[in-house]
């Protein structure tokens, strides 16, 4: 069984990106090195700020779509219900 994660980066002036993967390490590096072309890179929205696991592509997408319809005041509690400092998770995974 494969899994999925969908996940919010940040940038240090907190811009936000939500995203899908089914890598999140492989995502991660990707972001953090400027490989995504277009509006991460532009902003250098390079920090893993929440992530959560799905079992299956269709949730993952699906959850990905309504964290996106949500206000930003909604992201950013929810960023904070697990991350209040906004650490970069990926750190704990990358070194």
């Amino acid at each position: 069984m494969r899994n999925y994660y969908v996940y919010i980066t940040a940038s240090i002036s907190r811009v936000l990106y939500i995203g899908v993967t089914n890598d999140l390490v492989r995502r991660t590096y990707e972001h953090k090195n400027g490989l995504v072309q277009g509006f991460t890179k532009r902003y250098k929205v390079d920090r893993l700020v929440y992530f959560e696991e799905c079992g299956d592509v269709v949730a993952a997408i699906a959850r990905e779509k309504q964290l996106k319809g949500w206000k930003r005041e909604k992201k950013i509690a929810l960023i904070e219900s697990i991350n209040p400092a906004w650490n970069d998770l990926s750190l704990e995974f990358t070194g």
